[in-house]
């Protein structure tokens, strides 16, 4: 939104210096104007003469933009007593959201607070300006949400190299098969991908198919039930948690954790 006020004064410092005080500046704030006509004097001091004109334009930045759209949304949810907490840093600003109310905001499995934090970036950064990262928060909910799918997602990699199968999640946004892709590749014998489309895609989880079983029944066990342990040049591989390991790829050339917003 454009803000555009015309400041009048009998010199053109006095005309700039009231177009400011409209938009609520201090006389010492730099904006830029446009002088859209000087102050002419009167003629022995009696006829004619006219008062200096100056336009000044402020077009809302996208972290104004984005506050607006969040408050006009809770407004019409009827959650006007939602208080709103903005952080900026450069290049993201983040909103985080507090009140009784704010439950009705997180929705089931967060996809209440997804969907606004979507759309309030796309308002934010509809426009030319640089791009923003826009995060909308409740408290510490994202913080909670990402170590339980992280923690999930290390077990399920577990189950996966002990028996051998594989395990489909229920469908999530790109954001938090993000966080599960990466806590599965960081365990060294199990892999995972995303299958499905649009509001479908899910995440499965199973065994590295490049990681052969020791013995039929089992996956990375010897007789007995006990695990060889994993290093880079050993084929007998365990359950064992590797932060440095590379992605493994889908297919082709493309790797699995580079298409994820597919």
């Amino acid at each position: 939104m454009l803000k555009e006020v015309i400041g009048v004064g009998d010199t053109e410092l006095e005309a700039l210096n009231d177009a400011k005080k409209q938009l609520g500046l201090d006389e010492t704030d730099e904006v830029e104007f446009e002088l859209i006509q000087r102050a002419e004097k009167k003629m022995f001091g009696l006829f004619g003469g006219a008062p200096a004109k100056v336009r000044i334009i402020i077009k809302d930045t996208p972290e104004e933009k984005a506050e607006k759209f969040l408050k006009e949304v809770l407004d019409k949810m009827q959650l006007s007593g939602i208080e709103i907490e903005k952080k900026s840093e450069e290049g993201a600003v983040e909103f985080n959201l507090s009140g009784e109310d704010v439950g009705f905001v997180i929705g089931r499995r967060g996809e209440t607070l997804d969907a606004l934090q979507y759309l309030t970036s796309l308002v934010a950064n509809h426009s030319e300006d640089p791009y923003i990262k826009v995060t909308v928060n409740t408290g510490n909910y994202r913080e909670k949400r990402e170590k339980t799918l992280e923690g999930l997602g290390r077990k399920l990699a577990f189950k996966a190299i002990k028996t051998g199968k594989k395990t489909s999640l229920e469908p999530m946004n790109p954001y938090e098969r993000r966080i599960i892709h990466t806590s599965v590749q960081k365990v060294n014998g199990a892999i995972s991908w995303s299958e499905g489309e649009g509001a479908a895609r899910h995440v499965v989880i199973g065994p590295d198919p490049k990681v052969k079983n020791n013995r039929k029944g089992g996956y990375n066990n010897r007789r007995g039930g006990s695990r060889r342990s994993y290093n880079s040049n050993n084929r007998s591989k365990s359950a064992t948690v590797n932060p440095d390991r590379v992605p493994l790829n889908e297919g082709g050339e493309t790797g699995l954790y580079g298409r994820l917003d597919k």
